[in-house]
């Protein structure tokens, strides 16, 4: 509130426009509950008591089934503590905060309450042997998690639903639940490797359904409860709670997405679209940033993909990395009049101010156009704390210029200015993951190979190799989980890609000199050394190719005068 007073005041003074540039999550409270203590264990205390009720509403939905004792929840809280257990000790990195927990366990959560509503439905209507486990929709947590958070999560849904399921289904077959439990879980997990499109879900719970009813159809031939009149229910039920969980997964996942602050592959694809409002402006304002940030998109998405980091997220990332650039698109090199260079007027300090804000100016444009969290973390890492070396240069070499000039008495000591190295400096932070590391580094790496006049694999391959050594000598990867094995293959994918893209081309024969060779044919080996043919011009070739007679092939008439009529 003080801030905006303050702003105000300078406002009718003249000293400030009124704007404010935005900040990215600045004293949020939202961040802050992802990471508190406090709410992580409030997020294990929700998790253990719905599990506490889902015990006794199962129990109460079979008929007979005496309530669960103390046994039983002892047993579901041993479990469930060891399933905390492998979250801290193996899978610390897929699940970072109290949002991702709160995601896994209210899944799970979620599935065990529709399986007691289905098995209260089962009952109700009179369904026996294994038919009521079948009809529990086992494939809905593994899917969710699975491509939300990666298949280790969704193997991990699989297990704990299975072992944790088998306390809270107390009433029903133990054997028959582990195994259908395990068994269709796990197959949603292999199913869903890398869903790019949503109708991927839907195939997934096709496979599914299709597996669950074999299955089914074997439990109740084992069991002797198969006939005519229950074989309709038993290869339906479960092909069709196969296909019913596709369809609500792939329907609720964007609004998952929203809740939770997770990203799938198949919204980074949506996001992909180059016919967003910003790159539209890019493409038209600053034609040289946009393809820059294509190339730059390429290369790092190659990269990704070796290394197995998200390459979709990579590539998206990349193309919004440089929208800060759309303030003052015509201070950067790619978007400059070749004729007429802004930074003669400028001081070396200005100029390296203007360009050290496209940082914050693109984070601005980010959060008003409402981007992708990690967009804007990769706007903001992409630099790290890198120096502006060449303007730095050029400051001090007009620091030496000053000094010299006080030297002979020509200037003051007054006007002799201070250089520190600071100034020069991008705000940060460095990278903070592998997926922002790689664009840090492509960014760097596709500038400067630009400068190349003869890319050879020999160059390319230095110049990739200075770069990257340079950036982990001004410890700009020391805060990234990019390992020495991971920037080796990255650094091999930058140099394979940036030959494929500089690579020469065949020197085709012109057009001039194919028309010459098909008319006149080609010169005999016994000819003079010295024989000459006359070029013919691109206009010309065209009539020859045609077979008509060139211009200037024609002969040149004069017009008949008409005699006066004296003359007659």
């Amino acid at each position: 509130m003080f801030e905006s007073l303050r702003r105000a005041r300078l406002q009718r003074e003249g000293l400030s426009c009124g704007k404010v540039r935005r900040k990215h999550q600045d004293d949020d409270l939202v961040d802050e509950l992802r990471t508190h203590p406090a709410a992580t264990l409030l997020v294990y205390a929700f998790f253990f008591g719905g599990l506490g009720l889902l015990m006794k509403a199962a129990a109460a939905a079979v008929p007979g089934t005496v309530q669960p004792q103390l046994t039983s929840y002892l047993a579901a809280a041993a479990i469930g503590a060891a399933m905390l257990i492998h979250l801290a000790v193996a899978l610390r990195q897929e699940v970072e905060d109290n949002a991702e927990l709160a995601l896994v366990l209210g899944t799970l959560l979620v599935q065990f309450t529709a399986s007691v509503a289905m098995l209260d439905f089962a009952y109700s209507k009179g369904w026996t042997s294994a038919l009521p486990v079948l009809a529990m929709p086992h494939a809905l947590g593994p899917m969710i998690l699975s491509v939300a958070l990666g298949r280790k999560i969704g193997l991990f849904a699989a297990i704990y639903a299975s072992l944790l399921g088998a306390i809270v289904f107390i009433p029903v077959n133990l054997i028959t639940y582990l195994a259908c439990s395990a068994l269709i879980g796990f197959l949603v997990v292999l199913f869903t490797n890398r869903v790019r499109r949503r109708n991927k879900l839907f195939m997934a719970g096709i496979y599914t359904g299709l597996v669950a009813a074999a299955f089914s159809l074997i439990l109740h031939h084992a069991g002797g409860t198969l006939d005519t009149q229950n074989l309709g229910r038993a290869l339906g039920v479960p092909l069709t709670m196969g296909i019913l969980t596709g369809l609500v997964v792939g329907g609720t996942l964007p609004m998952i997405e929203s809740l939770f602050g997770v990203t799938t592959e198949m919204s980074w694809l949506e996001q992909a679209d180059l016919n967003h409002p910003l790159m539209k402006r890019l493409s038209i304002e600053a034609p040289g940033t946009y393809h820059h940030s294509l190339i730059v998109a390429s290369i790092a998405e190659a990269a990704a993909e070796a290394i197995g980091a998200n390459a979709v997220m990579t590539r998206v990332c990349a193309y919004f990395h440089d929208i800060g650039k759309l303030t003052k698109p015509e201070y950067f090199i790619e978007n400059m009049d070749p004729a007429l260079n802004p930074h003669e007027d400028l001081t070396a300090r200005m100029s390296a101010l203007i360009l050290i804000a496209h940082v914050k100016d693109g984070v601005d444009l980010a959060i008003k156009h409402k981007l992708n969290c990690h967009i804007i973390d990769v706007i903001e890492q992409h630099h790290g704390t890198t120096l502006a070396w060449y303007f730095y240069k050029r400051a001090l070499d007009q620091k030496a210029e000053m000094i010299r000039l006080v030297e002979q008495g020509k200037s003051k000591e007054d006007d002799i200015p201070q250089v520190t190295e600071d100034v020069f400096r991008y705000p940060g932070p460095k990278p903070q993951f592998k997926e922002s590391a790689i664009i840090s580094l492509a960014d760097a790496i596709e500038s400067a190979s630009r400068s190349l006049e003869k890319p050879t694999p020999s160059r390319v391959e230095t110049l990739v190799d200075e770069i990257v050594q340079s950036r982990m000598a001004d410890g700009q990867l020391d805060e990234c989980d990019l390992t020495i094995a991971e920037l080796a293959r990255v650094k091999a994918s930058f140099v394979k890609t940036l030959l494929s893209m500089m690579h020469s081309r065949v020197k085709y024969q012109k057009a001039t000199e194919a028309a010459q060779t098909s008319i006149i044919g080609p010169r005999d080996p016994a000819a003079p050394a010295n024989t000459e043919t006359r070029p013919t011009s691109a206009p010309e070739s065209s009539y020859l190719l045609s077979g008509e007679t060139p211009p200037s092939e024609r002969k040149k008439r004069t017009p008949r005068k008409t005699p006066p009529a004296s003359a007659a």
